[in-house]
């Protein structure tokens, strides 16, 4: 008893002695063994590459080549090209120069060995962008070339052995332009691009396939934590697969075998849309997008093509993989599509019914916000959102602008009032001195108006759908304490491509992997930019408090964009006035004159153009000389058809061109207040007294009394020693010494303006290098490189006794000079004097920075700068490093600096850079970048500038004058009475608080005899009127009007009725919260009021 036992088996999987000894892996060489499976160089023959392909034809019997060239870097439509005749040619030859076009004739017969192969491609690559085209005419597919999407999937017709005929439009530049090298380097003109690839492929798909599977578990291994049980298992993973590989030589089983280790890691359905479809919550939201910069290393023309070609790749995409979603902004791209592809449009109209191609943005393009008027922001939501709704059915609820250099204080109440309560946006991710500290959040306008912003964390809206970037949106997300989802935009951009097949592909792995082994975040597709949204705005409702950022979006970058380019600011600012000009004359001329017709067509015309200049890469002056060519030729076209749009209504209401006379001069002030200014009258060169004349009277018609020497106020000037002058009116005495102010005394309250020692309207100039990008950027550093002009000799140019003016010549350089107009008008007794400085410059420098400065006797740590409808203040401080990145900043008609009881405004008429630092206030005028641009800036400009002292605090005294100064009145010459003319062009006024700005006067968009017929037409007519307050505080004032009203209406900036206003006696009282931008309809009654028909001619 005892001592028995019994023996336990001990199964035998575990050997009783050491098979030998087994080292533990070094996980870096084992890391870095991964390049030899997937990467070229000198493994390439030996690796996955290797058996990518399962045949190749090439050569005249299977890709038989003809090309027709044609002349003068045309670009010709299908029909136009495919009627000439097509000579041969061959893989190895050469095409250009840069910009040209060549069209290739393609006969393809798919040898017999490769007829059943699974997926056969044509792979045609010539480093540069090309478009296939059917032998119909129809485009199919974007080429980009350079190894990028050079493969078109051929279709299943061609697998018959017999020839078949498709064309391949080449377009002889890269991606991102011609630069030989660096990027943003202006074009070689002369670049030339060989064809060396046309082959036929038969493509391994498992290979291919295996090719993502290994590259996203490739990833996992390196960016997973390393002491993460993830990481350790993708090492091995991909480790075994190449193990495999190798030891089957790379056969197509050892490939199989690879792919099934692959699953272990990624799961079983990452070869299909399948891979989403499981109830595991994802927190990423994959979209793809297409940036296309409608304008920016490449002109216009291109940009046209680059939508072809990368909405037809998308479009392909879409029914390949179902998963597909594709978000694509710009009303104007989509109106050159329809125009110039409608064969692809229709395409996309069938994608955008199905809810896989999705239009968004609401605006006319991607425009830049800084230095657009307010009118023209409300022009880009009007133009864009009513093409969304008449051609696809809705509007947008989402604001798109990825890119764009920064975002003003207005935009929010804009958006809102536009139909949209979403931005999203990342550019902020560039800031280059301060992190920006949100992701997910409410972005507050100057009237406290809100839209949720989402900024991608992923810091792209060009994505390559990487293992990162997937995991970036979570790791760098900023408001997980709110939501801790996230948009991942992915797809080729900025040159256009859009999302690939490998992008795709990619993310399905992705999601295996998240619901395989988890620790990557979840990502889903097959959603809308319009999904995530509203998720997070149904959470907002429901409680969550999103943090708020109030105010604007200040990019910390780019801030030369205010200055760059001044030739294409100045055209904008011109062309808004004028458009400004020619919607008040014709609406009141189709009151006076039924049977004169709203120009309607004309004026969108104008507004199109205008607004697509104000792209963001064009308008801000970062795209390359081609785009100003283009930029100036539509400019030119929007003055000739302005003047011909404003002859036609000045005719209307009485006024002509022809057979001037000076008999009886009468001017147009076609601003909403009472205006008085000393002009000078047309023809004059001298200062007598005929030639001078007091222009006086409220909005409409002005009169204009001659001025006599003996005037009760005169302006003089005298040199009271050697190279000092003293110029004085009522208001100031200025003296002026080599060109700068010294004193500016304002004899009201006997102070002096310009600070102890300080010289006003000092030319100052600036070492201009940034790190990188040069027509965008200007650095802080810059600031230490300072070099005031010294001036030359100075000369009185106008005498008096209504105004006076000094000229002062500068030498900048040889080659460069300014001769600058100082010149003071005698005082008007109710109305502010300012003191105005015309310069004209020959500029001739490279990388040089032009400014002119005003210290000022002033003291506050606050300083303010008009931006559209409304101010924006901005500290005079470098306390902290959020301050001092607000070196340069943009304004728009005037800034300001002021203390209690008194300030300085400084005024310009396109300029929209500045900055004040302490008490000095300083203008910038001109820059000299020599990228991508090398011409940037160069030759004559033309710049007026003013200084206007006030008594009292900023107030409507600044905001007027600024309108004025950038508004001058025209003469006319009438010859009989006005009466009539006068109370029509008077008919709708706004009285009240002087801070309440009565800004656009227009037809309404849907008036029956205004439509163009987008929509329902309004019966009869109606006015429109903006109007909105400009200082920040609440506002109160009446809308009185003399015409036949029948009733009022506040609308949206889409003209949506909104509710109805009490209008009685011709009033219509109206009240606005601080920078409230305010949108009313007068719906006027059908019988005609008949006005006078007098006869003015237009000096």
């Amino acid at each position: 008893m005892g001592g028995e036992t019994q023996t336990r088996p001990t199964g035998a999987t575990y050997p009783k002695f050491s098979a030998g000894p087994v080292g533990q892996q070094i996980h870096s060489i084992y890391k870095d063994r991964l390049g030899q499976f997937t990467g070229g160089g000198q493994y390439a023959g030996k690796n996955l590459l290797a058996a990518m392909d399962e045949g190749r034809a090439s050569g005249e019997e299977h890709v038989k080549l003809s090309v027709y060239s044609p002349p003068d870097l045309s670009r010709p439509t299908f029909k136009e090209a495919t009627s000439h005749e097509f000579k041969p040619t061959k893989v190895g030859e050469s095409f250009g120069p840069s910009w040209s076009t060549h069209w290739f004739k393609v006969q393809l017969k798919v040898p017999s060995n490769l007829l059943e192969k699974e997926q056969i491609e044509l792979h045609w690559d010539a480093n540069n962008e090309g478009l296939v085209w059917t032998e119909d005419g129809e485009p199919l597919q974007g080429l980009t070339g350079g190894g990028e999407r050079v493969e078109w999937v051929l279709p299943t017709s061609f697998r018959d052995g017999k020839d078949h005929t498709f064309y391949i439009e080449m377009a002889c530049n890269k991606m991102f332009g011609n630069a030989d090298s660096d990027t943003i380097q202006p074009p070689n003109p002369n670049h030339y691009f060989q064809l060396h690839e046309a082959d036929i492929v038969a493509v391994n798909p498992e290979a291919r396939a295996l090719f993502v599977d290994f590259w996203i578990i490739g990833d996992a291994a390196r960016e997973f934590s390393e002491d993460s049980w993830e990481s350790h298992e993708a090492l091995q993973v991909c480790n075994a697969i190449m193990d495999v590989f190798i030891a089957a030589h790379g056969s197509q089983e050892s490939i199989l075998e690879g792919r099934k280790i692959a699953r272990k890691y990624i799961g079983d359905d990452v070869d299909s849309a399948k891979v989403y479809d499981t109830d595991k919550e994802a927190i990423v939201y994959a979209v793809g997008h297409c940036h296309i910069d409608t304008c920016w290393l490449w002109p216009w023309a291109e940009t046209k093509r680059k939508i072809a070609r990368s909405w037809s790749n998308q479009c392909d995409l879409m029914d390949r993989y179902p998963e597909h979603r594709f978000a694509c902004s710009q009303a104007q791209q989509y109106k050159w599509l329809e125009k110039l592809y409608p064969a692809l449009y229709d395409r996309v109209k069938a994608k955008v019914k199905k809810g896989t191609f999705q239009p968004i943005g609401g605006s006319w393009v991607e425009h830049d916000t800084n230095m657009p008027s307010g009118e023209s922001l409300v022009r880009q939501f009007l133009y864009g959102q009513r093409f969304f709704e008449s051609h696809f059915g809705e509007r947008c609820t989402t604001f798109w602008l990825p890119d764009t250099f920064g975002y003003s204080s207005q935009l929010p109440q804009l958006c809102r009032l536009a139909g949209m309560s979403r931005f999203f946006t990342q550019k902020l991710s560039w800031n280059n001195i301060n992190n920006f500290p949100h992701t997910t959040f409410n972005w507050i306008s100057l009237d406290g108006s809100q839209v949720l912003c989402h900024m991608a964390p992923s810091n792209t809206y060009t994505a390559d759908a990487h293992f990162g970037d997937v995991k970036r949106s979570v790791s760098q997300h900023k408001s997980m304490d709110q939501d801790n989802t996230s948009l991942l935009i992915f797809g080729k951009g900025d040159g256009g491509g859009g999302p690939t097949f490998q992008h795709l592909e990619k993310l399905r792995r992705c999601r295996g992997m998240s619901d395989k082994v988890g620790l990557l975040p979840r990502v889903t597709m097959g959603v809308s930019v319009e999904d995530f949204f509203a998720r997070l705005e149904k959470k907002a409702e429901e409680g969550t408090k999103f943090v708020t950022w109030y105010g604007e979006l200040y990019f910390e970058l780019h801030r030369g964009t205010y200055t760059t380019q001044a030739n294409n600011k100045w055209n904008n600012r011109k062309s808004e006035i004028l458009l400004h000009d020619i919607e008040y004359l014709s609406t009141l001329a189709t009151i006076k004159d039924s049977s004169y017709k709203y120009p309607k067509e004309d004026i969108d015309d104008m507004w199109e153009n205008i607004l697509l200049c104000q792209f963001h890469d064009c308008l801000p002056g970062s795209s390359i000389e081609m785009c100003y060519d283009d930029s100036n030729e539509l400019y030119a076209k929007v003055f000739e058809t302005g003047e011909k749009c404003l002859k036609d209504a000045l005719s209307t209401l009485g006024f002509s061109r022809h057979e001037a006379s000076k008999r009886s001069l009468t001017a147009i002030n076609t601003l909403p207040w009472p205006r008085a200014e000393i002009m000078k009258v047309p023809g004059a060169t001298t200062s007598k007294k005929s030639d001078y004349a007091m222009v006086k009277g409220n909005q409409g018609v002005a009169n204009v009394e001659a001025l006599s020497d003996s005037a009760k106020s005169i302006a003089s000037i005298k040199e009271i020693k050697k190279g000092v002058f003293q110029l004085s009116n009522n208001h100031y005495m200025v003296e002026v010494e080599a060109g700068t102010i010294t004193s500016l005394i304002d004899l009201s309250v006997n102070r002096e303006i310009i600070a102890k020692g300080g010289k006003a309207n000092q030319l100052v100039i600036f070492d201009d290098k940034p790190l990188y990008w040069q027509a965008w950027d200007v650095e802080v550093y810059h600031l230490n490189s300072r070099e005031e002009l010294p001036s030359g000799h100075s000369e009185i140019a106008e005498q008096g006794p209504h105004r006076v003016s000094l000229v002062t010549e500068t030498k900048i350089s040889a080659e460069s000079w300014v001769k600058t107009t100082i010149s003071l008008a005698a005082s008007i007794e109710d109305q502010p004097s300012y003191v105005e400085m015309a310069s004209e410059v020959e500029w001739r420098e490279s990388m040089k920075f032009l400014k002119v400065e005003f210290p000022v006797d002033i003291v506050n740590t606050e300083a303010s700068y008009e931006t559209q409808y409304g101010l924006i203040r901005r500290p005079t401080h470098y306390n902290t490093s959020w301050d001092m990145a607000k070196f340069e900043v943009c304004c728009h008609k005037w800034a300001d600096l002021s203390e209690n009881g008194y300030g300085v405004s400084v005024l310009n008429d396109s300029k929209y850079g500045f900055a004040i630092c302490g008490n000095m206030m300083r203008l910038s005028l001109l820059r000299a970048p020599k990228a991508p641009d090398a011409h940037a800036d160069m030759g004559r400009h033309h710049i007026r500038y003013a200084i206007l002292p006030h008594a009292g605090p900023l107030d409507s005294r600044t905001v007027r004058t600024a309108y004025n100064f950038n508004h001058p009145m025209k003469f006319y010459a009438s010859t009989s009475s006005l009466a009539a003319t006068s109370s029509l062009l008077s008919a709708i006024t706004l009285h009240g608080s002087p801070a309440l700005i009565l800004d656009t006067i227009k037809r309404g968009e849907d008036d029956e005899d205004v439509s163009r017929g987008e929509f329902s037409k309004r019966k009869g007519k109606s006015v429109i009127l903006r109007v909105y307050e400009s200082l920040g505080g609440k506002a109160r004032g009446v809308v009185k009007s003399t015409l036949d009203v029948k009733g009022v209406w506040k609308t949206n900036l889409l003209e949506d009725d909104e509710g109805e206003l009490k209008f009685a006696g011709g009033e219509m009282e109206i009240e606005l919260r601080p920078f409230e931008v305010a949108t009313f309809r007068l719906q006027l009654v059908t019988t005609e009021k008949q006005w006078g028909h007098g006869s003015v001619e237009w000096l």
